[in-house]
């Protein structure tokens, strides 16, 4: 056990003779504390007979204690809490001197009385305005969860971190639902008047004293404001008026009074204002701002003096660190759930353990926390004050060292050694950088683009403007490397002439220079996917989080990814928005890793598509949930999607349509059995039609894709959804080649299991069948010459359409794997499968992979270049260079011969293997 310096014999006799059960070294501490504190030696003598027992057994005579308070009664109240707030305070006070209790439970302690006190006193409240009357509706039943009334604590009591003589900050609320409209203004008074006992019973001095000094101020707009409103208009407020620090306050809030569940939900509506979807760097520039608000308030804007020395407020103080980790976990806690957390060491913990910060700085601070924490209730003992100020005497400083068992000089020294460490590991973090100058002359610029910046909607707001004036430096040293200034910063305009009003994009770019390179590249390269970024910027967020150029995750865990991000949100409209937000932020991950080298274009095809069919997979329930509360469960054995097309071959490029179709299985049952009955086939039928709006309506995050149903029996003439014996029977004898040809790259993507089983082997048994082979030759010939009418190519670059490009060999390779009974879906096994029926040799397979190969990967690559058909002129240098590094060819006129020889020597094979059509007449 420590025992304060302060230390006289003397004085541990006289505490012997005080409290004579108590063992030497217990009379020592006693004694210490007692010359340490005026108010703990009050206490000493008032509560004597208690002390021992309390010693012997410190942690069960809190927990008696705070029975003792659960139990009182009306009659009792005022004296019985004021007594518990006695007892609790000197064993924590003997406790925390004594060296028995470390800080996070002497501030526990304290926070479990101020929550058994407010329950308690707010009980008895509300039980008066119930036997008045005054709650319509409410009996004595209503008193144990308060009649729908909720003390959320906030502040430290909200984070389990009371202070020795802390106030407690409330807001109190109501579950206006509990009544009828016309009792709303009655029941409001009648909970105001609880809420006004509960503090009176909790704040008001007697001749005992107090129990907590309350604070009712951190409510919603507290100057016109009732001390207790309902959940309905706060939260209305905090939708329209919220602001950063009410954000930041609501870290540490928690339901500790009244009605809990009430309390937990409405901390759940909540969540969106407290916790942003998308990294909130604009947060820094909030806190900093109040930062310099509090301190020019109160006069603690100086340096470091510590006589006098504000140990929360002050440079270094307790503020700084408060600050510095609640405003990290505002910025990535709305990605991030186990951000979430309300206790300061606990969320510099989570921090370091996430990446957002390093760990020796969580390490550093959370050892400063501490011991600035163990300083302010020393200082708060010697009166009960609430005070954070270091002594401004001698005298002072030799009785604070006294209890923090230390020497004056190596106390002084250690408090000055931390003061200034907190503040450099914070304040770098908060102070925005100045403008500078830069130092390198950007040639060629023209200043009538960089001129009209201001007139953006991103730039038209003062907030935007300045956060961009201090980043303006940095963007015009980037743009200066390019091998084209001129080009890059047209690029750049484009980018941002596009962005929507707001200043989040900056902030982010403030706090994270090194993305201007990654934008700079991306601008100066992509134009397509520069415009996706100026529609979609918070997608920027995923660089932040430190796994961005990490490996490709497995299948199974991206999956879970998305299923696990949905699972916590039970709106249906939020969920659609959230499989948008995360397909956006994949979808330009993977753009970005073509863009540097990071994957080639059959992985970045591969990537695209099981994004794609991640995204079904986990809509399709949630649709599926969604239709079946209103028109019940599927009936029969329920639907399966299956991805046509590139969508089933898994050869998606970043701007494909998916191609799917719907096939669902009945059984006997005639109509679904819900709310509102629906006949099977119309059930279906509009559930598909679901499904296609889930996918492609616009909501605020945009589209997730476009869908083509075309390839469903009978093309746009059948029904959107077919059923399982209906798609069997026209496959076996209704179906046309080309439909079989489409069959050998369908996947089932989404379904029940059972029937997901018996569609691909149904596929497979189709696919395998044995064929004519001069009547297929002749389908797929016709076929061929129906598409080169209908589909003209867009010029020399188009590698899509056109003899010997991707379709033609598409549709002679699916032709290649139908006669050869191929089961993969993939073009070189199509091809394969050709050869091995006799169709070409080797060589000739040779020429179409070739072909293909080439034609593909300037597909993937110009699709993320450009959404309009490629137009070399237009690309720039650095698209030009993204292109040519793709197809490994020297320069444009090259790459152009290449593809017109390998495409004609492919078109030849095809020419060779099909027989010749009419031309169409």
């Amino acid at each position: 056990m420590r025992i304060p310096r302060a230390f006289d014999p003397d004085r541990g006799a006289e505490a012997r003779a005080l409290v004579p059960d108590v063992t030497a070294e217990q009379a020592e501490l006693i004694a210490g504390t007692a010359a340490c504190s005026p108010y703990l030696a009050g206490l000493i003598e008032k509560e004597a007979p208690w002390i021992a027992q309390a010693l012997q057994a410190p942690d069960a005579a809190l927990t008696d204690t705070l029975a003792f308070v659960a139990a009182l009664e009306q009659a009792g109240l005022m004296s019985g809490l004021r007594q518990a707030k006695r007892r609790v305070a000197l064993l924590t006070g003997l406790a925390d001197l004594g060296g028995v209790w470390p800080l996070e439970q002497v501030t526990g302690a304290l926070t479990a009385l101020a929550d058994a006190a407010c329950d308690t006193a707010l009980r008895a409240g509300i039980a008066t305005q119930i036997k008045r009357g005054k709650l319509p509706g409410m009996g004595s039943d209503d008193i144990a969860d308060a009649g729908g009334m909720v003390v959320l604590a906030m502040g430290k009591m909200g984070a389990g971190e009371l202070n020795y003589s802390s106030d407690i900050d409330l807001i109190c609320l109501f579950d206006e639902s509990r009544f009828d409209p016309p009792d709303y203004h009655e029941a409001r008074a009648a909970f105001v008047r609880a809420t006004r006992a509960m503090s009176a019973a909790l704040n008001d001095i007697t001749g005992e004293g107090y129990v907590f000094r309350t604070d009712l101020r951190l409510r919603p707009d507290p100057a016109v404001t009732p001390v207790c409103m309902s959940m309905e208009a706060a939260e209305r407020y905090y939708e329209s008026l919220g602001r950063t620090w009410e954000r930041a306050a609501y870290i540490k809030a928690r339901p500790a009074a009244g009605d809990l569940a009430a309390g937990d939900k409405f901390l759940a509506t909540l969540r969106p204002f407290v916790w942003r979807r998308h990294l909130d760097f604009a947060a820094i520039q909030d806190a900093h701002d109040m930062r310099l608000a509090i301190r020019q308030h109160k006069g603690l804007g100086g340096p470091i003096t510590l006589p006098d020395h504000n140990m929360k407020l002050g440079r270094g103080g307790i503020r700084e660190i408060e600050f510095f980790t609640q405003t990290r976990q505002l910025i990535a806690g709305g990605r991030d759930a186990d951000l979430r957390v309300r206790g300061t060491i606990d969320g510099l913990a989570v921090l370091s353990q996430k990446g957002w910060i390093p760990v020796e700085v969580a390490a550093r601070l959370t050892d400063h926390y501490r011991a600035h924490r163990t300083v302010e209730h020393r200082l708060q003992m010697v009166r009960d004050a609430q005070t954070h100020r270091l002594p401004a005497t001698d005298k002072g400083f030799a009785r604070l060292a006294a209890m923090m068992d230390m020497d004056v000089d190596a106390l002084t020294s250690d408090l000055r050694k931390r003061l200034a460490a907190v503040h450099e590991d914070t304040e770098g973090f908060f102070a925005p950088s100045a403008p500078t100058e830069t130092e390198t002359e950007v040639p060629d610029i023209d200043l009538s683009i960089t001129n009209r910046w201001p007139t953006y909607p991103a730039l038209r707001s003062a907030r935007g403007a300045a956060v961009f004036e201090r980043i303006r430096p940095v963007f015009l040293e980037k743009l200066s490397r390019a091998a084209r200034p001129d080009e890059a910063l047209r690029a750049l305009d484009g980018f941002l002439a596009g962005l929507p009003a707001g200043v989040q994009l900056f902030s982010l770019f403030e706090a994270n220079p090194q993305l201007v390179d990654l934008l700079i590249d991306i601008v100066g390269t992509s134009p397509a996917l520069a415009r996706h970024l100026s529609q979609n910027a918070g997608v920027f967020d995923a660089v932040i989080g430190g796994a961005f150029f990490d490996d490709w995750p497995e299948l199974d865990v991206w999956q879970a990814d998305l299923e696990s991000a949905l699972h916590d949100e039970p709106d249906y409209e939020s969920r659609l928005d959230i499989v948008r937000r995360w397909a956006k932020e994949w979808h330009f991950r993977i753009g970005v890793h073509l863009l540097r080298g990071v994957i080639d274009p059959g992985d970045a095809a591969a990537h695209y598509s099981e994004l794609a069919r991640i995204c079904v997979r986990a809509l399709w329930p949630v649709v599926v949930d969604e239709f079946a509360r209103r028109f019940g469960p599927p009936p029969g054995r329920g639907a399966a999607v299956v991805g046509m097309g590139s969508l089933g071959a898994g050869t998606l490029s970043p701007t494909s349509d998916l191609d799917m179709i719907v096939i669902y299985d009945p059984l006997d049952a005639d109509a679904s059995d819900g709310p509102k009955s629906l006949a099977t086939r119309p059930y279906y039928a509009r559930l598909t039609q679901a499904l296609i709006t889930a996918i492609t309506t616009s909501t605020a995050q945009g589209k997730l894709y476009e869908v083509d149903m075309r390839l469903r029996p009978s093309g746009n003439q059948g029904p959107v959804a077919t059923s399982w014996p209906s798609f069997q029977d026209y496959q076996r004898a209704e179906a046309w080649t080309w439909e079989h040809l489409a069959l050998t790259r369908a996947t089932v993507i989404a379904g029940p299991p059972d029937l997901v089983i018996d569609i691909e082997q149904y596929r497979q048994g189709l696919v395998t069948q044995t064929r004519d082979r001069d009547q297929t030759l002749g389908d797929v010939a016709e076929m061929r010459a129906r598409i080169a009418a209908a589909k003209q190519p867009a010029g020399p670059w188009d590698t899509k359409l056109g003899r010997g490009r991707m379709q033609d060999i598409e549709l002679i390779a699916q032709m290649g794997g139908l006669l050869a009974g191929q089961l993969a879906r993939s073009v070189p096994s199509g091809i394969a499968g050709g050869v091995d029926c006799g169709l070409w040799d080797q060589a000739a397979a040779d020429t179409l992979l070739d072909a293909y190969a080439l034609c593909f990967d300037m597909q993937i690559a110009a699709r993320l270049l450009t959404q309009a058909p490629l137009d070399t002129d237009a690309l720039g240098q650095g698209g030009v260079a993204f292109l040519l590094r793709i197809t490994g060819q020297p320069d444009l006129e090259t790459l152009r011969e290449t593809l017109s020889r390998t495409t004609d020597a492919a078109a030849d094979v095809i020419d060779a293997v099909l027989p010749q059509q009419k031309e169409p007449g």
